[in-house]
């Protein structure tokens, strides 16, 4: 049984995430939230990045070094795409040294007038070691509830940024 205020989407239940339904295709979305340069578009906290290590687009094992800002802090966070199911499913996660921190998910289901998309975030298994730390980079205490509300900023401006494409 799902754990109260979990959202259960295709083939996984999250505690944080968001859902929007959007009258576009799959394969335009997936173009959109795998182009993660883009992503400081949509986020308000992402303000972009670039991709490391010669990758120029997301593929498995890709790496990149995100910029990332909240009020007066910034910080840079580097990802590794971990999922690529093109177009259904993204997952890329955030590790620091040897800690696994979090997973950010996007899935993306077919529906008779576009598609739903998911945005999840995920802690990984050593974020509760990690978290007193972030909250010093960051300046957010409570993660799980910030990353929502961004996370429904960011799906919200995307659905507007799909209009222009």
């Amino acid at each position: 049984m799902p754990e109260p205020g979990a959202i259960k989407v295709l083939l996984m239940t999250y505690k944080v995430a968001v859902v929007r339904e959007v009258s576009a295709s799959q394969e335009k979305v997936w173009s959109l939230v795998t182009d993660l340069p883009r992503m400081g578009e949509w986020s308000p906290e992402n303000q972009g990045g670039e991709w490391l290590e010669g990758a120029t687009c997301a593929a498995v094992g890709a790496k990149f070094r995100g910029n990332n800002k909240n009020g007066d802090k910034s910080w840079q966070a580097t990802v590794t795409v971990d999922v690529y199911d093109a177009p259904r499913k993204f997952v890329f996660s955030l590790k620091y040294k040897e800690m696994h921190l979090s997973d950010w998910v996007y899935e993306i289901e077919p529906t008779p007038s576009g598609c739903r998309v998911t945005h999840a975030w995920v802690e990984g298994p050593q974020w509760a070691e990690f978290a007193p730390l972030g909250k010093g980079i960051s300046g957010v205490d409570d993660r799980a509830s910030h990353n929502l509300r961004n996370m429904g900023v960011t799906l919200d401006n995307l659905v507007k940024a799909l209009d222009t494409v």
